[in-house]
């Protein structure tokens, strides 16, 4: 019987080599990348390049010097991001366990993110009900639906949330 395979495995054998092109081992960086520098952050800016430096040919084989990573961020997150550098450097040098970067260089410009759509709770039934009734004396069908709507998000937003 065949061994089933994690998806991680799968992308870094299929991504991989485009991630090397671009100077990184694997693609940890970016899938830790909300971990290292928080979720806040994460939203807008994302590592783009990691540029090692040049070896000496004479160089001892030890670990190599420092890398400079190149992430692109939001240009209102530039200042922050520069302001915040030494710390995030100590995050991503902590998370690896080695001192692997050096050095941040900021480009600006738009940073993809994945869209997330939020998760509706379901609605009570009887809280629904209660919506429906308090709008169904409006004659106007787009108001009573505009209203309705509203209720609904009102209700819903003051549940509890999970997770």
């Amino acid at each position: 019987m065949a061994r089933i395979k994690p998806l991680a495995e799968l992308i870094e054998t299929c991504i991989g080599p485009a991630f090397a092109a671009q100077g990184f081992a694997s693609t940890d960086i970016l899938a830790a990348w909300p971990d290292i520098v928080g979720e806040r952050l994460a939203r807008f800016c994302q590592p783009s390049k990691l540029e090692w430096p040049r070896r000496a040919r004479r160089e001892e084989q030890g670990r190599p010097d420092p890398g400079t990573l190149v992430v692109r961020v939001e240009g209102v997150f530039a200042l922050e991001l520069q302001h915040l550098a030494p710390v995030v450097i100590q995050r991503i040098n902590a998370h690896y366990g080695w001192a692997c970067i050096g050095k941040l260089v900021l480009k600006q410009g738009r940073v993809h993110q994945a869209v997330r759509k939020r998760v509706v709770p379901p609605l009570d039934p009887v809280r629904r009900g209660e919506v429906a009734l308090a709008v169904s004396s409006i004659d106007d069908d787009a108001l009573r639906d505009a209203l309705d709507r509203l209720g609904v998000a009102i209700v819903a937003s003051a549940l509890p949330r999970s997770g």
